[in-house]
């Protein structure tokens, strides 16, 4: 999730599941054919335990359907919840589910196939919910929560296997699961493993290979989640409500809609038109030009449209867009000419000009707003920047700058962060330093950040987590390689006592919070000091929502004050299940 034409909802923990790195492979790929809403159903629906038609027309009645778009660029084709960026919308959160999911909003965990989870020193023992079946009609047992777990300790290319890389044992005994770790716990890498995870069935995933397992296509999928894979083609897939889901009963959730439809992007205008033509309810597009649609500004009459916020900045922030520095490369190495830059930038002005005010400035810090109980705000006070240019060119002329040229670069077509870093460029240019934007396509702008070839880029995996572990993790890693590969330091920033508190961090209970605090000041401290990462604006959870067929959507100051995005990372993640299920149909 992070331009205009390449949208995902990323997050990532250390070494957990890449979400970021996984998603844009599967953002690389070109967008097909038009979004379009069906009108006609050729076949009836098939279940989810026969094989789903592929090539069929996904055409449901319309007021029991409710069309997304906004997740996929590439025909739906694989249901395996640990092929990141390669599977189908609604895999995980509509098939698979995790033990619990994580409220960012509010900053709480609710228990989901967990029914409680506790530590006990070096113990975590899970209580797994009663009375939840797979799709197949076989009961979820510990066992089914175990296997998974042991799963990724076993399967390296699991993509939750540095989550666990510090569990020794899982083990089952009815419906009580026994966690046993080494004697110094990964606890924020095991915290996101809990609420980023799926739950698979042992009975099914024990048969495949170890390749299959992580990378087959599962196009039967037995979930325990609250739909069931209906049809699809190759340009939508269709889901059905699951009549055993086990929210409907032990939480009262359900879907007033029967079936769910993602389409596959199109371009902006493609879906735009579909939003406003009532083919599309649920986009989580980024559509330029919204706010004017939804507030009904420079004489448009509004669409009904809904957005998280009523006004600016109308979406949820999603994660963090920095100008990310070559810092093995002068003048980038010198923190006086990283200053010089922070101060030069005005992201009000990106804010506004280029975004119309649907996303907000950054914090310096950069954490993301449901973070914001983790800043310590007198360290921001004393070390923050903010935009000044007189004393941007006071820091400039510390650095020792001599006037070389320096590009800034983002992919081409990520229209965008095309138009961001030219508004960045005049305000460089504009204190004294020469910088120019380039557009390398795609490849080649992530090969120069991998291989450090690079002076100055927009980069944006620093994603929403439920801690601030994991944006630390990926400012300071260590050691840096050759080619980082993993979205981990891009920008090459050495501090191993930075690196250091972490670790320490990583190792620290989650509930032993003075002890973070103290830890993630002394991070904040040293990060806007060292400036490593320049962060500018925050990425929106992009969300618009038409009210031609449903309402009650997702809003700020409402009973359903949920996550509106069905990305990877929210979908069976976060709460999107939740609001989904307080949909009502506008027309009873």
């Amino acid at each position: 999730m992070r331009s205009a034409t390449k949208v995902t909802g990323t997050m990532a923990g250390r070494g957990t599941v890449r979400w970021a790195a996984a998603a844009v492979s599967a953002l690389t790929l070109l967008a097909v054919n038009a979004c379009t809403g069906s009108t006609a159903k050729s076949s009836p629906p098939t279940s989810a335990a026969s094989a789903p038609a592929a090539g069929s027309v996904a055409g449901f009645p319309r007021s029991q359907t409710l069309y997304t778009s906004g997740t996929a660029y590439a025909p739906p084709s694989n249901w395996n919840p640990f092929n990141i960026g390669n599977m189908a919308t609604g895999t995980q959160g509509l098939v698979y589910e995790p033990l619990f999911l994580y409220d960012p909003v509010h900053n709480k965990y609710d228990p989901w196939l967990a029914a409680s989870g506790s530590w006990s020193g070096s113990t975590y023992t899970i209580q797994v919910r009663n009375g939840v079946k797979w799709s197949d009609g076989t009961a979820l047992t510990g066992a089914d929560v175990a296997y998974s777990i042991n799963l990724a300790r076993t399967n390296k290319s699991d993509p939750f296997a540095s989550n666990v890389a510090t569990v020794q044992s899982a083990s089952a005994k009815g419906n009580t699961v026994t966690v046993k770790f080494s004697s110094t716990p990964g606890y924020s890498e095991w915290q996101d493993y809990l609420w980023k995870a799926p739950v698979v069935p042992q009975h099914i995933w024990s048969k495949l290979s170890a390749a299959n397992q992580i990378t087959g296509a599962n196009k039967h999928p037995v979930g325990t989640g609250p739909m069931l894979l209906d049809t699809y083609n190759s340009t939508e897939v269709a889901y059905k409500n699951n009549p055993s889901w086990w929210a409907i009963s032990q939480l009262h959730l359900s879907f007033k809609f029967k079936y769910l439809v993602d389409v596959v992007n199109g371009s902006n205008n493609v879906e735009l038109s579909a939003l406003t033509a009532g083919q599309v309810d649920w986009s989580n597009n980024f559509l330029p030009g919204i706010n004017e649609l939804v507030s009904g500004l420079n004489g448009n009459a509004g669409y009904g449209f809904k957005t998280y916020y009523t006004k600016s900045p109308y979406m949820l922030s999603a994660n963090t867009v920095w100008l990310e520095p070559n810092t093995t490369k002068a003048p980038m190495s010198n923190v006086n000419f990283r200053k010089a830059i922070a101060y030069a930038i005005n992201p009000s002005q990106i804010v506004s000009a280029v975004y119309g005010g649907i996303t907000k400035p950054a914090n310096p810090t950069g954490l993301l707003p449901n973070l914001n109980s983790f800043i310590n705000q007198g360290v921001l006070s004393k070390d923050g920047y903010k935009y000044n240019p007189a004393l941007a060119k006071q820091y400039l002329a510390k650095s020792g700058y001599h006037g070389q040229s320096i590009t800034i670069e983002v992919p081409d077509g990520w229209t965008d962060w095309m138009a961001g870093i030219q508004v960045i460029s005049q305000d460089l240019n504009a204190v004294g330093i020469k910088a120019t934007p380039i557009y390398p396509q795609y490849p080649a702008r992530t090969s120069d950040l991998t291989s450090g070839k690079y002076d100055l880029a927009l980069d944006n995996n620093a994603s929403a987590d439920s801690t601030p572990w994991s944006y630390f993790q990926r400012v300071y890693n260590l050691p840096i390689q050759k080619q980082q590969t993993a979205q981990l330091n891009w920008e090459r920033y050495s501090s191993p006592s930075d690196w250091k508190m972490v670790q320490e961090a990583g190792a620290t209970p989650v509930a032993d919070t003075a002890k973070l605090n103290s830890l993630y000041s002394q991070l904040e401290t040293d990060f806007l000091k060292q400036l490593p990462e320049i962060p500018v604006w925050y990425n929106g959870a992009w969300f618009q929502g038409s009210t031609q067929y449903w309402s009650s959507y997702p809003a700020n100051g409402t009973a359903n004050e949920n996550t509106p995005v069905m990305w990877y990372g929210y979908l069976g993640a976060m709460t999107t299940v939740y609001a989904l299920a307080s949909l009502t149909p506008t027309h009873k």
